[in-house]
């Protein structure tokens, strides 16, 4: 399966700087406010969903599940990544378009 839309944004947005990728980046992102979508792999852990799923209600960032681990890491160059935070709010909200 060649890439999607989605996944080509997101690309874009860490060619940009935009993406904070991995746990403990993404909590960190969450939150010092600097997340604008979190995205969680649909085959991350439960554990790993909730956590997120928690954080983001609190913090009231967009959340979606999305992709597959290895599909969300090579998106952004690296080899898997469960979740990742979209930091800049234009590219976020394009994302969040092309997901919904």
């Amino acid at each position: 399966m060649g890439m999607d839309n989605v996944l080509r944004m997101v690309g874009l947005a860490k060619k940009a700087g935009k993406v904070a990728s991995g746990e403990f980046m993404t909590e960190n992102a969450v939150k010092s406010g600097g997340a604008r979508l979190v995205i969680v792999a649909q085959d991350a852990s439960d554990n790993t969903k909730k956590k997120f799923r928690n954080m983001c209600g609190f913090y009231k960032v967009p959340i979606r599940e999305y992709s597959l681990k290895d599909e969300m890491g090579h998106s952004i160059g690296k080899e898997f990544r469960a979740s990742l935070a979209v930091t800049d709010e234009g590219l976020a909200q394009a994302i969040l378009k092309k997901m919904d």
